[in-house]
């Protein structure tokens, strides 16, 4: 169409629908001030403007920009969770240990010695995040021991929106530092989906390690859903701990920098204290000596503290231990020496992490925003962990695969435990003591021991008592609710086009002003791999199923025995009533069952092996059924279930190759590292394949002939020779084009788990080597790798 045509059309259709040309009259916008904004909705919504009539863009002001922004003074919201600490850890609930960042904000802010966690890591991740049960939100365990039953799938449902994605659609940043163990198992791979991930499910920012722990020294560490390649970047004093502190500073200050008047949410969680316990020698030998008097000793210690401090009553007594937990003076000298050293390394990790949440909270306070900051500080996502067995680890690893490390074996150790060459965890008596006043310790939700977490809220410009106390009964679920009235956000109705079930926690904003208020949260079930218990009202009946470090269940369900303690009275749970007050435990009894059926609990699963075997549970396994896996040079950060299974079974590695003759190094395929996995790679030339068993022993098979120069074809087959039995050795074979270049015998191999961060390449070993011919700057294959096959027999 001609010009001059064009626009006779736009004449006409400006007559047509009554538009003059050349004089428009201004037209009115809706005023955004003026219009209230459904915040129940999400994300916002712009309010409704009429179409503009105007033709010319000179001829009409334009309307205002919608901007979603947080309610006016909505404060900066940092949620900060330490792993696997228990109630007695820190120095301001009476522990022993060096917390001064926590014991800082305790005297600027409020204490609250009756807060709960659901006793294990995912589950009370999940609750916190989403202001819901944890079986509500399909989170019943870890995402590793997942089932296809309700209330167990692992999988985050769309109608439980997060915390941090309700804060981000209504115009906070967001950012989540350090661990995230709550991503499906089956969903932590190149291929998806992401939707779960932190960075679609509610964070602007990621910076951490997915799953349940981390080689701190080596960790296995995520940019949104982007892996780091080697995060050391070859520093030897490198710490994952002080590494997310730094990341986490820096994103604060450029959000600041750049969005000043924008408040923040900073989901700040690290893997410590979780195993392994890796801390620098410097903070270690800070501790020596310190718990040379034992954990009877020094758990009367901390109680004693705890009453003096006021956060216990001074009524309380001192709850027994376990009978399984030996009286430190029975112990030996050797078993003396090596529990003592395994705390002190604990407690200078502690130390570790407590600065480094310094740091960050010295950080906020440069920028003149603490007073402006509402601060959650919750000492432990649950009790203090006894998944250390009677006797601590040298490399956590031998537990999850039923071998028994020694006590002469440990100490040779001794001296590097809690360096780069360990992966350690420390005895279960050391639990019992941290968790002081109470019996128990991580997974047993049914007493105290595994859900009390010593917590700190700290916000001076709106909570104007310093050092208070606060004894209310709360639960993890409630903060998300407390964030929300203390930012002046309603639960949303909708979020991203989706119905939402309201939150089931109640808000803790009542007691900031009020420390002698009535109680809100009055029952609360509690549920983890068959240990059950229900809170009502000041009292609590519960049953321990399983202890952490027993093989088997005590009884079937219908046979445990049932505890009842008046915690009103007595705050450790010393006094089971069960036998005096057989009607009030048949009352809360029933009323566990009816919270079960209610949130989804039910049926209950205490099975193990099976929970961990994806296709007995009837979780997705991307590797279900498969006998093959053909994978490709530039392929990896695989973590172990997302990587074809070799345990327990002959199988073969065909790889083409090309090569450069003798001049060829480097990493064809490995999975794992250090502490247990296997790597078939090419020193000089040769083809090499090298177990690694837990990092106990290390078996090497090598071809004695030099690959060609140019293309070949090198295969590595693995008779095993113990089916049906588990762990079993075989032999291994090198072949280079057809021929055989080597043999030899493998002893023994994992029956059960390589490792729980580390992950499968092709063409480099990443984090921890397999082998110490190499590192990983040097395993970096030399020459071109076509494809890798994994063929199971």
């Amino acid at each position: 169409m001609k010009p001059q045509s064009l626009t006779l059309v736009v004449l006409a259709a400006v007559l047509v629908i009554g538009i003059s040309p050349t004089l428009v009259q201004a037209q009115t916008f809706v005023d955004l001030d003026s219009v209230p904004i459904d915040r129940t909705v999400l994300p916002l919504q712009a309010p409704y403007n009429k179409p503009i009539t105007a033709l010319d863009v000179r001829d009409v002001k334009a309307p205002p920009v919608f901007q979603v922004q947080a309610p006016k003074d909505a404060p900066n919201v940092v949620i900060i969770m330490i792993d696997d600490l228990g109630f007695g850890g820190t120095s301001a609930f009476g522990g022993v240990m060096s917390t001064p960042t926590f014991d800082r904000l305790a005297r600027g802010g409020l204490r609250y010695n009756q807060l709960h966690s659901t006793a294990l890591c995912s589950p009370t991740r999940q609750a916190l995040l989403t202001g819901r049960n944890h079986h509500s939100v399909n989170m019943g365990s870890i995402t590793e021991t997942a089932t296809a039953y309700p209330g167990n799938t692992g999988v985050l449902p769309a109608d439980c929106a997060k915390l941090p994605e309700i804060l981000r659609l209504n115009g906070y940043s967001t950012a989540h530092f350090g661990k995230c163990h709550e991503v499906a198992a089956w969903e932590i791979s190149p291929s998806g989906p992401l939707t779960r991930w932190p960075t679609l499910s509610g964070f602007d920012k990621f910076y951490g390690f997915l799953g349940g722990e981390t080689n701190q020294w080596s960790p296995a560490v995520y940019d949104g859903v982007t892996p780091v390649d080697d995060p050391t970047k070859g520093d030897p004093n490198y710490h994952f701990m002080n590494d997310m502190t730094t990341q986490a500073i820096n994103w604060i200050r450029a959000q600041q920098s750049l969005t000043p008047d924008k408040p923040f949410f900073t989901y700040f969680v690290p893997g410590a204290t979780h195993a392994p316990h890796h801390v620098p020698k410097s903070y270690i030998e800070k501790q020596k000596g310190k718990f040379d008097a034992g954990w009877d000793v020094i758990r009367n210690q901390i109680f004693e503290n705890q009453k003096r401090l006021g956060v216990i009553p001074a009524t309380t007594k001192l709850a027994d231990k376990p009978k399984d937990i030996k009286d430190w003076a029975n112990l030996t000298a050797e078993e003396q020496k090596l529990f003592a050293h395994q705390a002190e390394v604990f407690a200078a990790y502690l130390e570790m992490t407590d600065t480094e949440i310094g740091r960050l909270v010295k950080a906020i306070e440069d920028l003149g925003e603490l007073d402006n900051t509402l601060i959650f500080f919750l000492a432990g996502d649950n009790g203090t962990s006894a998944e250390g067995g009677m006797n601590g680890l040298y490399n956590e690893m031998t537990y999850f695969n039923g071998v028994q490390e020694k006590i002469e074996d440990m100490l040779l150790h001794l001296d590097e435990w809690g360096g780069p060459s360990t992966y350690p965890h420390m005895a279960a008596g050391w639990a019992v003591c941290f968790d002081s006043p109470f019996t128990w310790t991580k997974q047993v939700c049914s007493n105290y021991g595994g859900t009390r977490q010593g917590t700190v809220i700290h916000w001076p410009d709106r909570i104007k008592s310093q050092n208070g106390l606060r004894q209310q009964w709360h639960h993890v679920i409630d903060i998300a609710p407390t964030i929300l009235e203390a930012v002046g956000l309603p639960q949303p109705r909708i979020v991203n086009g989706v119905g939402q079930r309201p939150m089931e926690g109640v808000s803790m904003m009542y007691t900031f002003d009020e420390p002698q208020a009535a109680d809100r949260h009055l029952v609360q079930y509690f549920e983890i791999f068959g240990n059950r218990g229900l809170y009502y009202d000041g009292w609590f009946a519960g049953t321990i199923h399983k202890a952490p470090w027993e093989g088997a269940p005590r009884h079937v369900f219908t046979e445990d025995v049932w505890e009842l303690y008046h915690v009103a009275e007595d705050f450790s749970m010393s006094t089971d009533l069960s036998a005096k007050n057989p009607d009030k435990l048949k009352e809360l009894q029933a009323m566990f069952l009816a919270e079960a059926v209610k949130y989804k609990v039910l049926p209950l699963d205490d099975r193990f092996l099976e929970r961990v075997n994806s296709l007995l549970a009837g979780r997705p396994d991307i590797m279900a059924g498969r006998k093959t896996l053909t994978v490709y040079e530039g392929l990896g950060f695989l973590p172990e279930n997302d990587f074809i299974n070799t345990k327990n079974a002959s199988f073969d590695i065909v790889a083409d190759v090309e090569s450069n003759g003798e001049m060829t190094n480097g990493v064809i395929v490995s999975q794992a590292g250090r502490f247990g996995g296997w790597s078939f790679y090419v020193k000089d030339g040769k083809p090499v394949y090298v177990y690694n068993f837990l990092g106990l022993d290390s078996y090497a098979v090598r071809s004695d002939t030099v690959l060609p120069t140019g293309k070949a074809t090198i295969k590595l087959d693995f008779a095993y020779d113990g089916q049906p039995k588990l762990g079993a050795g075989g032999v291994a074979t090198i072949y280079i084009n057809d021929k055989q270049v080597g043999s030899g015998r493998i002893e023994k191999t994992q029956a059960g788990v390589f490792s729980a961060d580390e992950t499968a390449n092709v063409g480099i070993d990443r984090e921890t080597s397999v082998s110490k011919e190499y590192t990983e700057e040097t395993s970096r294959f030399t020459g071109k790798i076509d494809k890798v096959v994994i063929t199971l027999k």
